[in-house]
Order: structure tokens, then C-alpha cells, then sequence
């Protein structure tokens, strides 16, 4: 089968490689669109330390069963599932207080030690494979891992109904932070971005109104500041200033991948005196099938957050296109 193999940092290629097996527990997927993330370009490029090379990245998929292995109960091929790429060790210390997103041996599909989903099939363990919906399409599907990322930062702020919410960032999670914020009863949802296109499509394609490319621009909306601050860049930088947006008592959430090892510099008095609340969120955890559900529901515009597809071939000229900030959500439907 064909899949996309980084062998080391910034060596990628297209090549052939065996077909997965379906072992004991485990199911095999036909991958129907895999999408390109920002934690994608990082393992592209050497910046994401927990990923052991080389590797077949992609870990945001959907798909069709094609095999099941034995003492697989719950999936038979031809089920449409959608498949959770978080792996645990299930014994650490972590583990064994519920916390399987902070285990001490993390490991992911596409992302740790595992094939992913940038290839014609995968193998996942069936307790990470979850349904979708028949009328769910598979490029809907392979956005239900953001999404649960997304539900994972929403589960931290446990935010109340009609709070308010800036959001740092206009890119395809960015996009799927503020459609959560205003399914979840949000008062006002602003965005910023520098990139001028992407806030033209966040007003014109998804009606959010308030958008603009500094603190400065949307402050009126909000003089006070943000009940709910979310930082879905990834730049350190943008990061140490999202916390001048947040109201008194309010909370920022670090959402976005910042680079390890740069620090932000914060002013301790402002957090004591003000109560402010500085969260951090990994990954999935307890998030992927709320997220299959709020899919499903219609929170998300899913047709919308998708706006291009290669074919696996092509996949360095759609990390291209993701480099260069253009379109949306950015797939790969590796048997086209």
C-alpha cells in the first residue's frame, strides 16, 4: 500500500509499504481523508519530541473497517468509524489515576511510535475506534480528533453559559474553538488573526462578527476583557500576551503547541491580584466520543472547515499549502 513516510526530520517521502495486519484486539481502517495539523508540520520538522523516527504520520482520520482481528467484538468491515489516536500505557502513575492523556509512556497513532493515517490503511486497537453516523462523511470524520482536542480545552475551562470568549488565532482550530464557544452558549465570540483571509472567511463563511488582527481592534466589544482567552497559535510570543485580554477572574487556555523549551514571561502580581487562572490542555482525554456526538449535532460546520484534498501523492504540496496558511482544514484521501 502507499503511505507517507518521514524517515528523519525533513526527509519525506511516498513509498510502498506492507499492509497492517489485524492483530489480537485490534481492527484494520481503510482511511476514507486524513487531515494535515499543526502537529504534523512539527513532527515534519523535528519539533515534536515525543515521536520516534521514522514514522507514517497522521493521526486525524476516518474510515472504513476492512479486517478485524480476534476478540474483536464491537466492529465487523464495512463499519464507518472515525479512530482515536491517543495511546496509554495504562499502568503509570497517571494511568492508574485516570489521567491517560498525561502517561508517563504517551505514545499516539501517527503522532508516537505507531503508522498512521496518512497511508491506505491503519491498524487501531477497537477500544479506540469509534461509529460515525451514516450520514457523517469520512472528511467529517477525520475532524472529530481536533474536535475532541478542542472539547479536552473546553472540559479545563468548564466555561458558563453566556460567558464571552477571544480566541487568538483564525485557523482551522481557531475555527473549531470558536464554533464550540458558541454551541456551548457564548455570549460573544471574538477572533484574531494577522492573516486577513482567514478573518474574512471566519466572517463571511461561519458569521462571526467580531473579528480583527489585534487585542486592540475587539477590545470595545469587551472593555473589560474575556471571561475565556484562548491561545490556538502556537507562538510563544502571542501566548505571554493573551493574558491582557483576560478579564478579572477569568481564564487563558494554552491551547495551541508552542515550540518546548520558549518561555513566557507573565506578570505575577496581575494573575494574584486579579484571580486569573492560566490553563493548559493535552490532547484527547475523555473527549473523542462527546466529540463523535457534537459533530453529529451540528456544531461544527464540517463541509466548511474542509477546503482542500490530495491525493497521497500529492501530500508535499499539501504541506505546502499548510505552510503558506492557505485554505482551511487541509486532507489527504489516501485512496482517493
Amino acid at each position: 500500500m502507499r503511505a507517507v513516510i518521514i524517515e528523519r526530520p525533513g526527509e519525506v517521502r511516498v513509498d510502498d509499504v506492507p499492509e497492517p495486519e489485524a492483530t489480537p484486539g485490534s481492527v484494520v481502517v481503510k482511511v476514507g481523508a486524513c487531515g494535515i495539523c499543526g502537529t504534523d508540520i512539527h513532527i515534519l520538522d523535528g519539533e515534536f519530541p515525543p515521536t520516534t523516527y521514522p514514522i507514517i504520520p497522521g493521526h486525524e482520520f476516518g474510515g472504513e473497517v476492512v479486517a478485524v482481528g480476534e476478540g474483536v467484538t464491537q466492529f465487523k468491515p464495512g463499519d464507518r468509524v472515525a479512530v482515536n489516536p491517543s495511546l496509554q500505557c495504562n499502568h503509570c502513575y497517571f494511568c492508574q489515576r485516570g489521567q491517560g492523556n498525561l502517561c508517563e509512556n504517551w505514545n499516539a497513532i501517527g503522532v508516537g511510535r505507531e503508522p498512521g493515517g496518512f497511508a491506505e490503511c491503519v491498524a487501531a486497537p477497537q477500544g479506540n475506534v469509534y461509529a460515525i453516523p451514516d450520514s457523517m462523511s469520512f472528511a467529517e470524520a477525520a475532524l472529530i480528533e481536533p474536535i475532541s482536542c478542542v472539547v479536552r480545552g473546553f472540559h479545563r475551562l468548564s466555561p458558563q453559559v453566556g460567558e464571552t470568549y477571544l480566541i487568538y488565532g483564525a485557523g482551522p482550530m481557531g475555527l473549531l474553538n470558536a464554533q464550540l464557544a458558541r454551541y456551548n452558549g457564548a455570549s460573544l465570540v471574538a477572533l484574531i488573526d494577522i492573516n486577513e483571509s482567514r478573518l474574512e472567511r471566519a466572517r463571511n463563511e461561519f458569521g462571526f462578527d467580531v473579528v480583527g488582527t489585534s487585542f486592540a481592534a475587539v477590545r470595545s466589544h469587551a472593555p473589560r476583557g474575556f471571561d475565556n482567552v484562548i491561545e490556538a497559535t502556537g507562538v510563544t510570543k502571542v501566548a505571554e500576551m493573551a493574558i491582557e485580554a483576560v478579564i478579572r477572574r477569568g481564564k487563558l487556555l494554552l491551547f495551541g503547541v508552542c515550540p518546548p523549551g520558549e518561555t513566557a514571561a507573565y506578570d505575577a502580581f496581575k494573575i494574584y491580584n486579579e484571580e486569573i487562572t492560566i490553563l493548559g490542555t493535552m490532547a484527547v482525554h475523555n473527549s473523542f466520543g462527546p466529540a463523535v456526538s457534537v459533530l453529529a449535532a451540528g456544531a461544527v460546520d464540517g463541509k466548511r472547515m474542509v477546503t482542500h484534498t490530495f491525493p497521497i501523492d500529492d501530500f508535499a504540496e499539501a504541506v505546502a499549502l499548510v505552510r503558506r496558511g492557505g485554505g482551511m482544514k487541509v486532507q489527504i484521501a489516501p485512496n482517493g
